[in-house]
């Protein structure tokens, strides 16, 4: 079984945004994805799932609504907005540029760059 990972800095939002933009989603059902599609190594609590949902809806990142579920409970439903999908690009970006720079570092080897 994988282990379990602490979240760098930041890096919530993002995952957030990226799931949420595949299409409209509560909460839960974000918490789910996000430990599914890292193969359980990402599993967000619910103590900072949901600060967090609440502050990319402050920020103008989500918008949100009540609906019923599936199961006929009432949850509330995030979807991205414009400014959203913007955030969402530029942070995917600046990950990608900085997970390839510490992957430069990691395959440093002890005799100087390969």
């Amino acid at each position: 079984m994988p282990e379990k990972s602490d979240l760098p800095q930041g890096s919530l939002d993002l995952l957030i945004l990226k799931v949420v933009a595949l299409g409209q989603v509560h909460g839960y059902a974000i918490a789910q994805r996000l430990r599914q599609v890292s193969r359980n190594v990402v599993q967000v609590p619910q103590g900072s799932l949901y600060p967090a949902l609440h502050r990319l809806e402050n920020r103008g990142l989500l918008a949100a609504k009540w609906e019923k579920t599936d199961t006929g409970r009432e949850a509330k439903f995030y979807r991205l907005t414009r400014k959203g999908r913007a955030q969402l690009e530029t942070e995917a970006a600046s990950w990608q540029r900085l997970t390839e720079a510490v992957g430069l570092v990691l395959k440093l080897s002890e005799g100087g760059v390969e």
